[in-house]
C-alpha cells in the first residue's frame, strides 16, 4: 500500500448536500490518486495509477460510463 499520510484529501464540489453519499479524493500525492468513502474518513482507500483516474474521470464526463 502506497504512503497516504501527506494525502490532502477533497470532496467534489457538486457533492452538495446529498446526504454524505460521497466521495474522497487525494490527487496531490506522487504516483498515486487515493479514494475513500467521506462517510467512514478512517476505512479503506483505493490506490489508482493517475493515468487509471484520468480514463475514469474521461468516462463518466463522456457519459460511457452511465448509472
Amino acid at each position: 500500500m502506497p504512503d497516504l499520510s501527506g494525502a490532502r484529501w477533497r470532496k467534489s464540489t457538486r457533492s452538495g448536500g446529498s446526504g454524505g453519499e460521497c466521495v474522497e479524493v487525494a490527487g496531490n500525492l506522487v504516483g498515486v490518486v487515493g479514494i475513500r468513502d467521506s462517510k467512514d474518513v478512517a476505512g479503506p482507500v483505493l490506490a489508482v495509477e493517475p493515468s487509471a483516474w484520468t480514463a475514469f474521470l474521461s468516462g463518466v464526463k463522456s457519459g460511457r460510463l452511465a448509472r
